[in-house]
């Protein structure tokens, strides 16, 4: 009997970008914690939704945008009561709100600038319906490197999470470039479409399919995580090759059966999901794809609504319903 030796194997796998930490840990698992930061995208916005009423911080990375916390405050409001109190009660006043917006510049510090001392937003946006954002921006506790940071101050009517939906409007034109600006654009464009009956529309899958081969469809509309795939049979008895679009449930239903290759003398010899295959062929559909997510409300009310797939047409057809429904006969 011949003992095999064991090999011991080591892998040196350097990250890339330089970490600037070092880390000594003996442990019954790795921590890989750190290396996470390095494949974030960089682009992140910061937000500052500030008002009477509390604060909050969030981003905005693509088309992530994330709330990273909210405070609510409960300030006195300026009165003219109080007689020889007043001006007592005024200082109280302006203590409590000074001491708001040095908590405020302690959690901006805790969450736009990392451990390493480094800001991790490439801009910041202060937002809010009061003065708040403004003194906020020239106070002297600010650190300077986030005041370095701030791209746009913006007069907003709401607080809280609807004052950061209303903030992300705003500053569209300092966002053109970020995925989120871009999602919700073209999606409204799609709604316009439908809202204005033009017949440059489609959605659901079986229509838009039909649509996309017949060459008409211009800015396909999807959902990044659409499970649908392409399966390509075929028949070893009559020779014949049919293409199918299941979901995957459906095709491993189908695949899963007993004798299914011998009962129905069939073959898969392609598989694909749908949209890896309409993004390697786009150019010979002559289409953009504009991959949508579930992170702006526009994105979700389309995935909800209209199946998750859906196009622009190149142009209009009077009498869309009846082309994209006929039957090849």
């Amino acid at each position: 009997m011949h003992l095999t030796k064991k090999k011991k194997v080591t892998f040196d796998i350097e990250p890339i970008k330089a970490i600037n930490t070092s880390l000594y840990l003996c442990d019954n698992k790795f921590h890989t914690d750190i290396l996470y930061s390095l494949l974030e995208n960089e682009e992140k916005i910061g937000f500052i939704i500030i008002d009477g009423k509390g604060v909050l911080f969030g981003t905005l990375r693509g088309t992530r945008k994330e709330i990273l916390y909210k405070l609510a405050v409960d300030l006195p409001k300026k009165h003219g009561r109080g007689g020889q109190s007043a001006l007592r009660f005024a200082r109280m006043r302006m203590e409590k709100r000074y001491n708001f917006l040095k908590k405020v510049v302690e959690l901006s510090n805790q969450y736009f600038i990392n451990e390493q001392g480094k800001i991790n937003v490439i801009g910041l946006i202060l937002a809010g319906s009061a003065d708040f954002k403004n003194e906020l921006s020239g106070l002297e506790i600010f650190d300077l490197r986030l005041q370095s940071k701030i791209i746009q101050v913006l007069d907003i009517a709401y607080g809280g999470e609807s004052g950061f939906n209303q903030a992300i409007d705003a500053c569209s034109g300092v966002l053109a470039n970020s995925k989120f600006i871009k999602e919700k654009k073209i999606v409204t464009s799609f709604f316009e479409e439908i809202a204005k009956n033009s017949g440059k529309y489609v959605f659901g899958f079986d229509d838009t399919l039909k649509n996309l081969e017949a060459g008409i469809i211009d800015k396909l509309l999807c959902w990044e995580n659409l499970k649908k795939v392409r399966v390509v049979f075929y028949n070893t008895k009559t020779k014949i090759k049919n293409t199918e679009f299941l979901d995957e449930k459906e095709l491993s239903s189908i695949t899963n059966g007993k004798n299914f290759k011998i009962k129905n003398e069939l073959e898969i010899i392609e598989k694909e999901l749908f949209l890896d295959w309409v993004v390697n062929n786009r150019k010979s559909f002559g289409l953009n794809v504009c991959l949508i997510s579930d992170c702006t409300p526009e994105g979700d009310q389309f995935i909800k609504g209209f199946g998750g797939i859906g196009g622009i047409l190149r142009y209009e057809i009077n009498d869309s319903h009846t082309l994209i429904n006929s039957d090849d006969s």
